[in-house]
């Protein structure tokens, strides 16, 4: 994950989307991407701001290093850091894992380490909306890897914890939040999952994923 978003450090900033708002339709409509990242996104980096602004110390960490292990940030701000430094990197790599110009497949190592781990790759599809419809509430469903590069794995967080901090590096996000569907879709989580694949961008992926086997 080498994304320019990992290496800031406070104040944090809220990152372009990297295609206009209506670029997704109609699997995501213009409405809900404006509201998701102009709203929520935003709510979170300037709530981070806000509980780093008198944390001195941590202000030269980075979104990483901050996640990475929560349970030695201060009582006063770790869960605030948890739940919108969450919220800031998880949207920030959801952006970046969808596209307009989204092929159907990855290629190339990423296909292979798929087809290696779950078999195929309609058994990772299989997988992973199994476990994005299991989510119960609000979070996440990853396609993640471990921190030492070994291990790919599906799994899903609650809220907006990262898999950072569970030392698990995602390069595959799918927000399960309602205000992520719920003016297309309304309580059908089924069909945004469904019509989400249709946008997943698969060389963004890739290029997130290749640093770690490398």
């Amino acid at each position: 994950m080498n994304e320019s978003y990992l290496q800031q450090t406070y104040p944090f900033t809220l990152p372009e989307l990297p295609y206009a708002s209506n670029a997704l339709e109609p699997s995501i409509d213009s409405r809900t991407m404006e509201i998701h990242h102009g709203k929520h996104h935003a709510g979170y980096v300037t709530k981070l701001n806000s509980a780093l602004e008198s944390t001195l110390d941590l202000q030269s960490k980075t979104i990483r290093e901050l996640l990475l292990n929560p349970r030695t940030l201060p009582d006063d701000v770790r869960q605030s850091i948890i739940n919108n430094g969450g919220g800031h990197i998880n949207h920030a790599l959801y952006w970046r894992s969808m596209s307009a110009n989204a092929g159907m497949e990855p290629t190339g190592q990423l296909f292979t380490a798929i087809n290696d781990t779950f078999g195929d790759f309609s058994s990772f599809i299989e997988k992973f909306t199994e476990v994005s419809i299991l989510r119960f509430g609000s979070g996440w469903a990853w396609l993640s890897v471990e921190e030492d590069g070994s291990n790919m794995m599906v799994h899903s967080t609650a809220n907006q914890d990262s898999p950072l901090s569970e030392h698990r590096i995602p390069i595959l996000g799918l927000d399960l939040w309602e205000h992520a569907y719920y003016l297309n879709y309304q309580n059908r989580r089924n069909d945004y999952i469904a019509a989400w694949w249709n946008v997943v961008d698969w060389k963004s992926v890739a290029e997130r994923f290749a640093p770690l086997r490398s």
